[in-house]
């Protein structure tokens, strides 16, 4: 039976369903040409902004590994270790606008066939910020981006009304959607962020507002390890740290549950999977839990030899789901995409050894 694996997500035509998050594999117009060349659907861009941007002064990412015979997670180099997650504090991206739109013209000229998403970012607030976001979207959009994705997931912007700061609050959505749709028509996606008890509403409220899709996860607030024998954390400015992002593998079940909440929520609209997809079998599961497309970012960075950005992993990736489709007798990812939502239920529906259990409430006289 032949297969497609060219995908329609958000009305816009996907060669295959794998993306390059938004990210230092997408941080210069060089890697994103050497990434539609190796293969891969689409880019989003590392974040685009108007306000100043200066990384922290030493290293902005690290990646942690772990072994059977020594179990501990680090990010030191030791035998027979396998990825474990990685840790960033890298804020967005430092290069200007106006340095940014000739190359988003650039690179949609040479592959036309490819999807290019500008991430954005602006404050809030106050209706400047509003501007803010209209220029970013306008200019990018105007310059041959597809799709904007709204960045309100970064989790340590070192502004309190940019990122993860802002995403729980659904007011605050709303105007942001309201001032981009205003700007630009184009499918817009927004990037939420996981560490959230409302992650529903705020979805609610982005598509609600007009968002195509959700984006969903971002890395997770987290903390670098401290060595006991040294007593400095592995990854510091002057013997300080600060919250930064925990991505790779070691998220990927908190990913899911994610997708899985809002695509329970909302199984007709579209999702942007996102965390830990490392292969196939990662990125298959965020499809049957309903994600329409698949964002990738900490395994491209670690493939050896392949400047950061997946060569040998967008061929794996379309490989291994061709062939998946070919022996499973599918035509498309939608033939598969959501089969695992109606399995995901309330605690309290799964059977118990007694048939007389009633949630452990105390038997009335």
């Amino acid at each position: 039976m032949a297969y497609e694996l060219a995908t329609i997500f958000t009305g816009l035509e996907f060669v295959n369903p794998f993306v390059l998050a938004s990210a230092p594999p997408t941080e210069s117009k060089q890697k994103i040409l050497r990434a539609f060349e190796a293969g891969w659907g689409g880019v989003v861009t590392k974040t685009i902004g108007l306000h100043p941007v200066e990384n922290v002064a030493g290293p902005k990412t690290i990646y942690q590994r772990a072994s059977e015979t020594k179990p501990y997670v680090s990010r030191y180099k030791r035998p027979d270790t396998v990825s474990h997650s990685s840790w960033n504090w890298e804020l967005i991206s430092d290069q200007p606008l106006d340095l940014w739109l000739p190359d988003l013209e650039e690179i949609k000229t040479t592959y036309p066939d490819r999807m290019l998403i500008a991430s954005i970012m602006a404050g809030a607030g106050n209706e400047e910020e509003m501007d803010h976001w209209r220029k970013l979207a306008r200019a990018c959009v105007n310059a041959g981006s597809d799709a904007i994705e709204l960045n309100m997931s970064c989790p340590h912007m070192d502004r309190k009304d940019m990122g993860a700061h802002i995403a729980n609050d659904e007011e605050i959505i709303r105007q942001i959607m309201k001032a981009v749709k205003e700007a630009v028509d184009v499918p817009i996606w927004v990037k939420l962020t996981p560490s959230s008890s409302s992650l529903v509403d705020g979805a609610r409220a982005a598509y609600d507002a007009g968002a195509a899709s959700i984006s969903l996860c971002n890395t997770f607030p987290s903390l670098p390890l401290m060595d006991p024998e040294t007593l400095k954390f592995e990854v510091e400015v002057d013997g300080l740290v600060t919250s930064g992002g925990l991505g790779g593998l070691a998220i990927l079940h908190q990913a899911l549950q994610r997708v899985s909440d809002i695509s329970r929520a909302f199984p007709d609209r579209s999702i942007s999977g996102i965390g830990g997809i490392k292969g196939f079998r990662e990125a298959f599961n965020f499809i049957a839990h309903g994600a329409g497309n698949l964002q990738i970012c900490t395994a491209a960075m670690e493939e050896k030899g392949s400047g950061g950005i997946g060569v040998n992993l967008i061929q794996e990736l379309t490989s291994d789901l061709g062939d998946f489709m070919e022996r499973k007798g599918y035509s498309s990812i939608e033939e598969f995409r959501g089969i695992a939502r109606e399995r995901v239920v309330e605690h309290s529906r799964i059977r118990r050894k007694s048939e007389g259990y009633n949630g452990g409430y105390a038997q009335s006289a």
